[in-house]
């Protein structure tokens, strides 16, 4: 009896927790499709988002791997196939989501604007005015309630 209530407790608690956290958003303003896939330890399915289109997934933990990385390319299957890359990365603590931008294999959205803006007015954003990796470091944290969003061509 006392293990089935506190079962159901700790289940009620982790559910409170996990539905307090925010979102990884991706929003395509480019005028062309992109490709994305969610990767951790393993390879989610692929999504196509237009122009226009947006992509959302809630912060989550990766049990193999920690970490998320969002690979964004203009070009279909093409985390398969070498080209060039935008990894939109968090990773989820009990109370922070860190995050980053980076690019792999070329700079598929050089001369198109990149922003990742957090909906927490008091957290960095990371903008790359031409598409290209600046110098420096990217990494930004903020609290994990917060959405952090990666704005294509903005």
């Amino acid at each position: 009896m006392h293990f089935k209530t506190f079962a159901l407790a700790a289940l009620t608690a982790t559910t409170a927790v996990a539905s307090q956290v925010g979102n990884a958003i991706v929003e395509n303003h480019c005028p062309f499709t992109v490709y994305l896939w969610s990767v951790g330890g393993s390879t989610g399915p692929k999504q196509v988002l237009k122009s226009g289109g947006v992509y959302t997934e809630r912060f989550h933990r990766d049990p193999k791997s920690g970490g998320i990385a969002i690979k964004i390319t203009k070009v279909d299957d093409g985390i398969f196939n070498g080209s060039p890359q935008t990894n939109f990365a968090y990773t989820l603590t009990d109370t922070r989501v860190f995050y980053d931008l980076s690019d792999v294999y070329g700079n598929p959205f050089s001369g198109h604007k990149l922003v990742v803006d957090p909906s927490d007015p008091n957290c960095q954003e990371i903008v790359w005015p031409s598409g290209i990796t600046p110098a420096g470091t990217l990494t930004r944290d903020c609290q994990n309630k917060s959405d952090v969003k990666l704005t294509l061509c903005a």
